[in-house]
This record gives C-alpha cells, structure tokens and sequence, in this order.
C-alpha cells in the first residue's frame, strides 16, 4: 500500500492499486485473480520494499497446548485470527506437522507455531497454556480406561456367518481397536490422550518385557525338544523362509517401485510382522518419528487381520 508493506488484518481495506502478496496453490491462483484483479509480476526483494519494517513488528513463536478447554475444539472455532491478529502457520503433534486449517482438532501437547505482534503472541500464550508444568502430569486415566475397555472388546464372541465357534479379537486385537477409537475420537469428547514422553517409554518397555517374557514362557518349555527332533531343522528353515521372503519382497517393491524410503520401509515390515523388537532396533539405529509412525500405521490392520484369519483357519480347517 503506497510502497509500505503491512500485514493485513480481518480490519483491513483494500484500495485500488494495492498489491497483495498471496502464498496459496497453483490450482486456486485464478480464483484468487478472479477476486482481487491481474497477477502482477512484481520483484519482492526490490529496493523499494522495506521488509525490515514489517520484521521488526513481527515474530514467530511455539506455543504449547496445555488448556484443557482448547483440547477437543477445532482451530476454526477459536478465531484466533480475528481476536488477537495473528496466524498459525504449523501445528506439530507427536513429532508431525500438520497442516492448519479450520477443521483441524486441537489436542493437549500439540506444539502451534504462531506469528504475529509480539504483544498478540502473548495473548494467545495465555489462551492456549503453554505450561510445562501441566505436559508433566501424566494422564493415566485414560490410558487404563482404554486398556479396560480394550480387554472387555476382546473377550466378546464374535459370531461369523458360516463358523460354528465364535471368533475374539483377543487381549492384543481389544486394546489396539479402543486404541485407534479413543486416539480418533477421545478429544471430541474432551479425553485427554496426550501422555509424557517418559511415560510412555515406560509403557512401551514394560510391554515388550512383558510379551518377550510371555513368548519365552509358552515356548520354553518345549523348545529343546522340539528343535532337536527329526523334524526341528526343517521347521527352522520354514520359519526362516516364510519371515525373510515375505520381507524382501514387500521391501524392494517398497524401495524400487513405490520410491519409499529407508526409515518408512523399516516401520512399515516391522508393522506388517508385528515385531515391536524389531521397531526397536530400527528406532536405535535409524533415529526419527518416521519408523514409529509407519509401524503404527500398519500394526493396528495386521493384528486385526491376525488374530481374525488365524480364528478362522483353525475354526475352518480343524
């Protein structure tokens, strides 16, 4: 406006002659010329453009969500752009970011990145939390109310047309479906899902603890024997055929045909065999959310499928 560069506001009038900078996809810049006139080509960073007076005003800050009145709410329905005059241009959950836009739920622990007047950064602080303190507190409740409810879930007989015996979805197939439920739908409701990164670690090792020690304990007491039969070796080299094959085929299709890369292809085989052991090797020494991410993507389908198919070929063919 006039040589000035300003940032706009809901306030703000346009008059001809103006020039507005507009960052937005090809595909909807002509319904944006539609709107405001002809695409000019204008050279930003001429000498004419003072960006340092439009710096000086501005900053960009993280802001932590930890009030739980904004847990559950939509980005859209605070109208911070409006009250306080500034943008949220990223919104970083678990180690991802996400795109903003109106309908985007808002969840305790996600990290927003706010740009605006310092003083209306302030504002939004306090509207949003941004208290450590509270990220802090581990949210327990939650998680043993999903882990209950994920034991009733899969004690319930499931009736399957054609099946004498009915199928369950089994203490590991309950709690990864109240899981993915309460993960999807818990902050509409107001449930706060967000638990410290420390208690979570500690959920995660006592849990492979637990189910190595259970593996250990249905197999240990047989295994000598087994394997020194006849017919161990053989059984071995089964074992090891139908774990590597599998693995090197989804893997150089992953890498060669579908251009995934390394650290998304680890969580995803890691997922698709359902070996949390393995996703930690991958976590040690890949490092990243990427394997995390693409195992927690493919293990909730593949237990599912497991427990289900293995009910139902033993139902079937025995």
């Amino acid at each position: 406006k006039k040589g000035k560069v300003t940032i706009p506001t809901s306030s703000t009038v346009f008059d001809l002659d103006d020039v507005v900078l507009i960052m937005t996809t090809e595909s909807d810049a002509k319904w944006l010329e539609l709107l405001f006139g002809a695409k000019e080509d204008l050279d930003w960073n001429e000498e004419g453009i003072d960006w340092n007076d439009i710096d000086s005003e501005l900053v960009s800050r993280q802001i932590i969500i930890t009030q739980s009145k904004v847990n559950g709410k939509t980005l859209g329905s605070l109208r911070i752009r409006n009250h306080y005059g500034v943008n949220i241009t990223r919104v970083n959950r678990a180690g991802i970011d996400l795109q903003p836009n109106r309908d985007l739920l808002l969840q305790i622990g996600d990290k927003v990145t706010v740009v605006g007047e310092r003083a209306s950064t302030k504002n939004v602080e306090r509207l949003l939390g941004n208290s450590l303190a509270r990220l802090k507190e581990p949210n327990l409740i939650a998680i043993f109310i999903g882990i209950l409810l994920g034991l009733v879930i899969g004690s319930l007989p499931i009736k399957v047309p054609g099946v004498t015996v009915p199928v369950q979805l089994g203490i590991a197939g309950g709690p990864i479906i109240v899981g993915i439920l309460m993960g999807a739908f818990g902050p509409r409701f107001s449930i706060v899902t967000y638990t410290t990164q420390s208690a979570n670690l500690m959920l995660r090792q006592i849990g492979i603890v637990l189910y190595l020690a259970g593996l250990g304990i249905d197999s240990g007491g047989k295994f000598f024997e087994t394997v020194f039969r006849a017919e161990g070796a053989l059984w071995i080299l089964a074992g090891f055929l139908l774990t590597v094959i599998p693995v090197l085929i989804v893997g150089t299709y992953a890498v060669k045909f579908m251009k995934m890369d390394l650290p998304h292809v680890s969580g995803m085989l890691c997922g698709s065999m359902s070996n949390p052991m393995a996703l930690t090797y991958a976590n040690t020494n890949i490092g990243g959310p990427h394997p995390a991410v693409a195992y927690a993507t493919v293990y909730p389908v593949v237990m599912f499928l497991r427990v289900i198919t293995a009910q139902l070929m033993l139902t079937i063919f025995l």
